[in-house]
């Protein structure tokens, strides 16, 4: 009797979206918007939601996907120019045929390669050719792996700096902070992105 193999989907999704299912073969996992190269949902053997993906999401580009996790790329946050997070979670990647071969091994995974490259509306905002590669793979044990490399394709071999994040917002039943005021904690973020290296 063979062994079960994990299972990779391409499908159509909400609206109409492509997207991509990675399945397990305990049950966990994980789906994958190619709108924003956004994983949406991650479950584990048991079905329960990992992640978190607001009731209000209506998956109608150009609007981010809210929740789950979006790839914040060139720009994190308002650190730049660019509009807040930047512009890899408001476009459409490609799934990659013919991925590079990746430093980990996915022999017993589901997963996907996907890739996203500039055009030439994102060369007019932010002067920079690049090629941004993501994979995302689920273990054999619900396990959410993401890999990305982002390489410099600019011809003049000039290079560029960028901010990367994965804004991941996962599902939570309940959190307190007893003793954290909202005022606390916007002091504390503020102070930590003058002061990187405040304890």
């Amino acid at each position: 009797m063979a062994a079960e193999k994990p299972y990779v989907e391409q499908c159509k999704g909400v609206n109409g979206l492509d997207k991509v299912i990675l399945r397990e073969v305990r049950g966990c996992s994980a789906e994958v918007y190619l709108y924003g190269g956004q994983v949406t949902s991650w479950k584990n053997e048991y079905g329960e939601e990992l992640l978190f993906l607001s009731s209000k999401e209506t998956f109608r580009p150009p609007k981010p996907i809210r929740g789950g996790i979006p790839i914040c790329f060139p720009q994190f946050r308002n650190l730049g120019t660019l509009e807040q997070h930047g512009f890899a979670r408001n476009q459409f990647w490609s799934v990659d045929p013919d991925p590079p071969p990746f430093p980990t091994s996915t022999s017993s995974r589901a997963f996907v390669d996907l890739i996203l490259r500039h055009s030439e509306d994102d060369v007019k905002i932010w002067p920079h050719r690049y090629e941004f590669r993501l994979r995302v793979a689920l273990g054999p044990g619900g396990d959410l792996m993401l890999t990305s490399r982002i390489r410099n394709t600019n011809t003049d071999g000039k290079p560029f700096t960028f901010t990367f994040t994965y804004h991941t917002y996962f599902a939570v039943s309940d959190i307190r902070f007893p003793y954290l005021s909202y005022n606390s904690l916007v002091r504390k973020i503020c102070l930590e992105s003058m002061h990187p290296d405040m304890p």
